[in-house]
């Protein structure tokens, strides 16, 4: 599907953005390995995370819908119940197909797990999950030993001390997984802090997660017992239209419900050095409580950018947002570089390529790196079409540059958007009016 979105009006209003999707994903997962039901509000209904629904349903867990949208009870086998045997779909979720073999590969010997997915998923490297979990027994074997379909075959697991190769919140959280099931202490040492839900999560649910600087330690349990789960709004979908509200001018944006967490607002503290006047108080580091999630209100204006330099410690707090900091520095004065940003090549696209040709697609000065890219401002964009290649985060990014530009932008794909936000146009149409 295309879409066109025009040079608009003023961005103005109150979002509620929809549930976050990285939440919506470990309160699924979480709750099918806990011993009791566990009530979860508020949980995302996209395409990522119904993928994540259906898996655990065929690994036997019972799904329960409330009355309300996103209200759901799973009634999971528990950590060591999974049910043998079944062919997981997991569609487009990166973050499914990384977090899953976690849990399965400790299950009682003997069951296995063949997992896969659409096109873009088969071009999405799982080795680096892989690898940990081999050194601690597992059995894994995947299509030219890195991507789908991926066997999984269950084998008694031992812990260790890993240290990841790059910050990455869904290679830790396989192998927190994993150590929960094996004999021993199992340490992630992480090279920069990446998200921190599965660790918040555990906590809640009785893992006695110990965090002693970089490095994250679990031990191998009978049994978790999550407590009810309330999902906030997603940071990362935010961000588009804070985005949006900031290139355009005489924008005005409240943000509520949104989840505040300092491992998720990296894009946030970024466009607010940037320029973008933003009010509100976001989570930091030294204030953060374990096991819970803050919620966050911020209001902020359009402004005049200046450019800035996104450094490699900074890239796991806003990996998700950093296509728009490339369209934020189309607009800004000066040069935007960010660097360390490697990961961005292995998302649902090449998002350093796609990112880089899109933009100059459009009228912009942009120049890809090996491990990021760098946007001289020329004061706008032009317009034209921009092709979402199937990533959800570049139909969107599409749609904003419509806003901002002179002459419009034609998304073609505009239907990825739905992987993770099918409210998306509808959304930014109200706030514009």
């Amino acid at each position: 599907m295309n879409q066109t979105f025009r040079p608009g009006p003023a961005v103005r209003g109150t979002l509620t953005p929809p549930p976050d999707k990285s939440l919506s994903h470990r309160a699924a997962l979480l709750g099918a390995m806990s011993s009791v039901p566990v009530h979860v509000t508020n949980y995302l209904g996209a395409a990522d995370t119904r993928s994540t629904l259906d898996a655990v349903a065929a690994l036997g867990a019972g799904i329960r819908h409330g009355d309300r949208r996103g209200e759901l009870v799973i009634d999971g086998p528990g950590l060591r119940g999974a049910r043998p045997g079944a062919a997981i779909d997991v569609g487009n979720a990166g973050t499914l197909l990384r977090l899953l073999p976690g849990w399965l590969a400790g299950q009682p010997a003997g069951g296995s797990w063949t997992l896969d997915g659409d096109e873009s998923i088969r071009r999405r490297p799982v080795d680096r999950v892989a690898t940990p979990l081999a050194r601690m027994g597992a059995q894994l074997d995947a299509r030219d030993g890195r991507f789908t379909p991926l066997s999984v075959v269950a084998r008694p697991l031992r812990g260790i001390e890993y240290a990841l190769p790059v910050a990455s919140a869904q290679i830790k959280s396989c192998v927190l997984l994993a150590g929960l099931l094996a004999e021993g202490e199992t340490t992630v040492v992480e090279p920069e802090p990446s998200r921190d839900h599965t660790e918040r999560l555990l906590t809640a649910a009785g893992a006695g997660v110990r965090r002693d600087g970089d490095r994250i330690t679990v031990s191998r349990l009978d049994e978790l017992g999550l407590d009810a789960v309330h999902v906030p709004g997603d940071p990362s979908s935010a961000a588009f239209h804070a985005a949006a509200a900031a290139l355009v001018p005489g924008s005005a944006l409240r943000i509520a419900g949104m989840a505040g967490n300092w491992t998720r607002v990296g894009f946030f503290r970024i466009l607010e050095r940037m320029g973008a006047p933003l009010r509100g108080e976001l989570e930091t580091r030294a204030t953060a409580a374990p096991g819970a999630e803050p919620l966050a209100e911020l209001e902020l204006e359009h402004g005049p950018l200046h450019a800035t330099r996104v450094t490699a410690d900074e890239v796991p707090l806003a990996i998700d947002e950093l296509p728009l900091v490339a369209l934020l520095g189309c607009f800004a004065e000066g040069e935007t570089v960010v660097e360390g940003a490697a990961e961005l090549r292995f998302k649902e696209s090449d998002r350093i390529a796609t990112v880089v040709d899109g933009l100059t697609a459009l009228g912009g000065d942009l120049e890809a790196t090996a491990d990021g890219f760098a946007v001289r401002g020329t004061g706008g964009l032009r317009g034209g079409t921009l092709h979402a290649h199937g990533d959800h985060r570049l139909a969107m990014l599409g749609a904003v540059a419509g806003l901002a530009s002179r002459e419009g932008v034609e998304v073609v794909g505009m239907e990825a958007a739905a992987v993770s936000y099918p409210g998306f146009a509808a959304d930014l149409a109200a706030l514009t009016g």
